[in-house]
């Protein structure tokens, strides 16, 4: 630092490995394939861009292709050669990346805010702000079956047969895959505010939602089992409060992250009610993160998450990184706690 200046935004203060030039808007979505260390990110920019990650953090662009709208979301085909992917021009899309060509796969009357390959079902499964979800086997051009939900879906998250989704108005939504057009239960949210983000526990007995106030609520679907339901703050400093923009579950351990948009992210769990490692803040919102299929790599976008609106964007550069995650920082503290997380 020279002297006499102000430090310089920092963008990647944890030192992490970094994909080079990963999208020219901000990245909305990032998801890894199941077979291999392949890297899907989606943007802002109407794009998605796959990258093949090699175990010490370089990258080599593999394929990239436009679609009709800002990109929402992703979901990999269960043999990792295509992907899914959600558009706000309310359309989803079929990527093949081996020829580097999309398909339309559906089509809803409001951006395609969530999407997943559902490999039990055979189907993608796509949730919208038009109030449904649907379900499309690509056998016609409508869907196979329609979901009525009783509000725009903000989060949706899939463990067959556990489908969790987020609506407005604070609802939670829980449909039990084996019996798709219908709802499960409708609760309100565990948390006061608006939810921004909703993950499914590795076991299906619940769910972890996030929200605008810096909060995440543990909840488990059975009542049986509602003593432990807890909720927790995060992504706060001081008196200033930030959006949970992500959480994601660690494919072994059953522990999980939260992104922010304090920039931050932070790894917890759930079962020991404790956090287990805290990063240092970057110069941006982390808009979206996941483990790769062995947990061994944590992607992380450093880019605008649109949490306070058009007035505060800044043009600035969009980031994708790349964190080496050792076990200790990732694996229960708790003895009592199995790999997967508590049965």
């Amino acid at each position: 630092m020279s002297f006499g200046q102000a430090p310089q935004p920092n963008h990647n203060p944890n030192n992490d490995a970094e994909i080079p030039n990963a999208a020219t808007d901000g990245i909305s979505c990032v998801t890894w394939s199941p077979v291999s260390n392949h890297l899907i990110a989606g943007s802002w920019d109407s794009q998605v861009r796959c990258w093949e990650v090699q175990p010490n953090g370089t990258s080599a662009p593999k394929a990239g292709t436009p679609v009709g709208g800002p990109v929402l979301c992703a979901s990999w085909s269960a043999d990792g050669a295509r992907a899914y992917v959600g558009s706000c021009d309310q359309k989803a899309y079929l990527w093949d990346l081996a020829t580097n060509k999309t398909s339309q796969v559906a089509q809803h009357s409001q951006p395609v805010k969530n999407i997943f390959w559902v490999q039990e079902m055979n189907c993608c499964v796509t949730a919208s702000w038009d109030k449904t979800i649907k379900y499309w086997d690509g056998k016609s051009s409508s869907p196979a079956a329609t979901l009525t939900l009783p509000e725009r879906a903000y989060a949706t998250d899939v463990r067959y047969p556990l489908m969790v989704v987020a609506t407005a108005d604070k609802k939670m939504v829980v449909v039990n895959l084996t019996n798709p057009q219908t709802i499960f239960t409708s609760i309100a949210s565990p948390l006061k505010l608006q939810s921004r983000c909703v993950a499914c526990f590795p076991d299906q007995q619940g769910f972890c939602v996030g929200s605008i106030e810096g909060r995440v609520a543990v909840h488990h679907v059975q009542e049986r089992n509602s003593r432990d339901n807890f909720a927790f703050k995060c992504h706060r400093d001081n008196n200033d409060i930030y959006a949970v923009d992500c959480i994601t579950f660690h494919p072994q351990y059953g522990t999980f992250a939260t992104t922010g948009s304090d920039g931050t992210f932070n790894f917890w769990d759930k079962d020991s009610r404790q956090r287990l490692k805290a990063f240092n803040k970057a110069s941006l919102p982390i808009p979206c993160g996941a483990f790769n299929r062995d947990g061994s790599i944590f992607a992380y976008a450093v880019s605008y998450d649109w949490s306070r609106g058009q007035e505060h964007y800044t043009n600035r550069s969009n980031h994708l990184l790349l964190h080496s995650t050792p076990e200790a920082e990732i694996r229960s503290r708790n003895q009592n706690v199995k790999a997967g997380g508590r049965r």
